[in-house]
């Protein structure tokens, strides 16, 4: 059992989960790409019995029996949900209080993950926007 709590980024909507903890995975699937606007989406899946919401939740259906639920004053996205796991909602987990809480345990659809994600820890790293871009030639 865990106890997990969340919101979106104004805090217009947030929510509470109190249950098993379900699968955490990192979707690289071209729908969770363009739904989030970044190269993957990282869901933390949970029983829908044992979440309760607080505040107003737009829903898409954005394919048949598919629902991406987001807040409508910021934009965040909080959720997936699909016909075809009806006994699990998958929350986004950067919506988590303790994001460190989360630890993904699968990644799915990698046949269409992002090439340029492997190049990641060869690249530069720094803590803020201040650093000076480096030259292209």
């Amino acid at each position: 059992m865990v106890e997990l709590n969340g919101r979106c980024l104004c805090g217009a909507v947030t929510w509470h989960y109190n249950g098993p903890r379900g699968r955490n995975l990192v979707c690289h699937c071209e729908s969770c790409q363009r739904a989030t606007s970044a190269p993957f989406a990282a869901f933390v899946g949970l029983d829908p019995n044992n979440l309760t919401w607080s505040g107003k939740i737009n829903h898409y259906e954005s394919s048949p029996k598919t629902w991406r639920g987001f807040c409508p004053a910021c934009g965040s996205r909080l959720y997936f949900k699909s016909a075809k796991w009806p006994g699990e909602i998958h929350l986004h987990s950067s919506t988590l209080d303790d994001r460190a809480a989360y630890q993904p345990d699968q990644e799915v659809v990698c046949e269409e993950r992002i090439g340029w994600l492997d190049h990641l820890p060869d690249i530069p790293k720094h803590n803020s926007f201040g650093a000076s871009p480096e030259p292209k030639d």
